[in-house]
Formats: structure tokens, C-alpha cells, sequence
């Protein structure tokens, strides 16, 4: 069965591409058009037709799109949207916002008609709505693009095989013992401690729910690795900065960490620890190669921390989709002490990083995204 797709965008060349997009591959169809919030939220709220997705603008007359999720949010309705964003400075800081209010996902608007017409905008509104309708094909074709660079490590072989079985992942117990390493109550209280994040699709919404509750004294630095495109990343650090009770920023190249502080991986770019001069550490934030596609990508973060000063590290992988972070912990876990926690399923918009990580065994703690910030706190040994 196809699913219906609602488009809402006051721009009628815009309605006309993404409708041209989405009905050309046979899976989708677009059921219903709006040209405005307004529009957009008579169709959600009062007919009875249900929608298996919806492709929202944010700047339109009469209600913009930040304007219906608030009144949806308001009223309770369930939806699952995807926000096509432009790129600019408060376009960014109006998607972290979107995001805040339960969208899905974001796909940047092209820049030009060239770009509008292009395969890469057309793949990217196809592979996001693959993933926010739960097409069986979506984590086949995701784990597949991430296999190319991971063939040479049977372990995360053995992962990509798991993920394309048929096997239903809701029989999967997040409680099993054979996936999960021992509990410990918390690290070594004299050594010296960082953690390390990693999260995707509907990480700044779960990142909202972590970094907040963080405490002001919590004792170390936090590093952030969010897929995202260049542009975003600041916007979001701003966000969470102005709710945090830790410090929270973009990362700049060549800067030194300091504690109580958290740093987001810039977009478009790969961010490293990495020793520099007098033996001091500073993060490197340069235009290497995408890994999986990937930039920024997680296992260059975790990977990098191998070879610091920190002695143990606390690795929390959040919802996204792919496998981004296992084959870093893995590498790090050879050299450093470190606790792996992983949100759980249920409360994952994307449940494929946290799942790959647990079912390679690289799992201390499963727990729901409300009692990660606890979880993180209890094996700093902060109260």
C-alpha cells in the first residue's frame, strides 16, 4: 500500500517539485496539498484522512510551520514531519526549533533551480521518508552504504548481517544479559574522565533531554557528535546553551576543553581530540574525508579519543539511524576503561545506532532517553 504523503508550502513551484519527487517512486503518493500552516492544520485536525507523513515549509503566511507544530503540540495530534528547511541563519535556528517541537527530520531546501532539479534533493526527501514511514527498505540500504568501508572488520560485519535479517526487532529484550556487559556503579573517581555522544535522526530533540540535566559541577567535558549539515550545529549549540546548566558551544579548531563544558561536532566538517604541542589537547576540526557518508562522523571522534590522556570515558549513543559510533567504541574499548549507555528502543525516533552498539555486545546500561542524563551522572559518581 502506498503511503500518503501531505505537502504544505505556500511556494507552488516547490509543492509542484516535491510532488513530482514523491510520486515518481511508487512506494509514496501526495494525497493532499496546503499552501499555508493553516491549511495544513484544518486537514491534520478535521478530516478524517490520516497522513503517513507530511513535507512542511516553515516561512508561510497565516501559520508558518513552527506555528502548526505548536498548535499541534498544543492539541495533542500525532504526525510525523519533515521539515524542508533553507539553509540561512535563522532558517537553521527555526529548524532546531522544529525539531524541538517533535518534526521528524529536516531536509535543506536547494539553493537553486539547478539544485531543485537535482538527484541529491531527490534522494534526500526519498531516503527521509523511507525512514519516517518505516519502510522495510530503509535500514537494508543504510547499513548496505556503511558496509563498503567496513568490510575488512568482521565484527561490524556481523552487525550489518543482524540489522538486514528478518527477523522483528521488537522481540528483541533490551534487557538481555547476553547483549549487555556487567553493570558498574560508576568509574574510577581519581582518573581522569570524559564523555562522548553520538546521536542522528531525532538526536537534538533527544539532546534536549540529556544535556539540560546535566549538573553545573559536573566535573568533565563533553564531546557531541550530531549528524548534521554545516550551518545547523551552531544554531543547535545556541539552543541548548540557553537551557543548559553547562556550558554548550559549537567546536572551534585548536581549542582546548575545558570542564562543564560540551562541544557540538560542526556540520559538514570531522572533529578529533588530538595531542598538540607541550603535550596539551585540543580538538581539531578540519575538511577531512566523509566516513559512511558521513560529516561529522562519530567513529572519528571516539576513535581519536584513544589515543588521549583520558582515562575513562562514558560513550552514550542516542537514536539515529545506521551504525555510526560501534566500530569507534570498539577501538577505543581496546585501550581506554570505558561504559557504553545506549538509549532504548521505545523511546528512539530511530532505533539503529543504539541498536548496533547493544547488539555487538559494547553495552554497559540500556535505559529510556528521560533516565540517560541520571545514568550519566551516577557513573561520573555526581549526584
Amino acid at each position: 500500500m502506498q503511503k500518503k504523503v501531505l505537502i504544505v508550502d505556500d511556494s507552488a513551484l516547490m509543492r509542484r517539485v516535491l510532488s513530482d519527487i514523491i510520486n515518481s517512486d511508487p512506494r509514496f503518493h501526495v494525497s493532499k496539498v496546503a499552501v499555508n500552516g493553516l491549511e495544513a492544520f484544518t486537514l491534520l485536525t478535521q478530516h478524517k484522512e490520516v497522513y503517513d507523513a507530511v513535507i512542511l515549509d516553515i516561512n508561510m503566511p497565516q501559520m508558518s510551520g513552527i506555528e502548526l507544530l505548536e498548535q499541534l503540540e498544543q492539541k495533542n495530534v500525532k504526525a510525523t514531519i519533515i521539515i524542508v528547511s533553507t539553509l540561512a541563519k535563522e532558517g537553521a535556528k527555526e529548524t532546531i526549533r522544529a525539531l524541538e517541537l517533535g518534526a521528524f527530520d529536516f531536509v535543506t531546501k536547494p539553493e537553486s533551480f539547478f539544485e531543485v532539479k537535482s538527484d541529491k534533493f531527490k534522494n534526500k526527501i526519498v531516503a527521509c521518508l523511507e525512514v519516517a514511514t518505516k519502510l522495510n527498505g530503509t535500514n537494508i540500504r543504510e547499513v548496505q552504504k556503511d558496509e563498503s568501508s567496513l568490510k575488512a572488520n568482521s565484527f561490524l560485519k556481523t552487525a550489518v548481517n543482524n540489522n538486514i535479517s528478518v527477523k522483528n526487532e521488537s522481540t528483541v529484550n533490551s534487557s538481555s544479559s547476553s547483549a549487555i556487559l556487567p553493570k558498574i556503579s560508576s568509574l574510577n573517581r581519581a582518573s581522569k574522565k570524559l564523555i562522548a555522544i553520538a546521536c542522528s535522526t531525532g538526536g537534538p530533540k533527544a539532546l534536549q533531554q540529556v544535556i539540560p540535566k546535566l549538573s553545573a559541577e559536573l566535573g568533565c567535558s563533553v564531546l557531541i557528535v550530531q549528524h548534521m549539515p554545516e550551518g545547523f550545529t551552531a544554531s543547535l549549540a545556541n539552543r541548548l546553551n540557553e537551557i543548559s546548566n553547562i556550558r554548550v558551544k559549537e567546536a572551534e579548531h585548536l581549542e582546548s576543553l575545558s570542564v562543564n563544558t560540551a562541544y557540538i561536532a560542526k556540520g559538514g566538517y570531522q572533529m578529533r581530540l588530538t595531542r598538540a604541542e607541550l603535550n596539551k589537547e585540543v580538538l581539531t576540526v578540519t575538511q577531512e574525508p566523509a566516513k559512511n557518508g558521513l560529516k561529522p562522523c562519530a567513529d572519528y571522534m571516539y576513535e581519536s579519543i584513544a589515543d588521549s590522556a583520558y582515562t575513562d570515558i562514558i560513550c552514550v549513543v542516542l537514536t539515529g539511524m545506521g551504525s555510526d559510533g560501534t566500530y569507534g567504541i570498539k577501538k577505543l574499548k581496546e585501550k581506554k576503561n570505558v561504559y557504553v549507555i545506549a538509549q532504548d528502543e521505545a523511546t528512539s525516533t530511530v532505533y539503529g545506532m543504539p541498536k548496533v552498539v547493544r547488539d555487538n555486545g559494547l553495552v554497559n546500561e540500556v535505559v529510556p532517553l528521560e533516565k540517560i542524563a541520571d545514568a550519566i551522572q551516577k557513573s561520573l559518581g555526581v549526584q
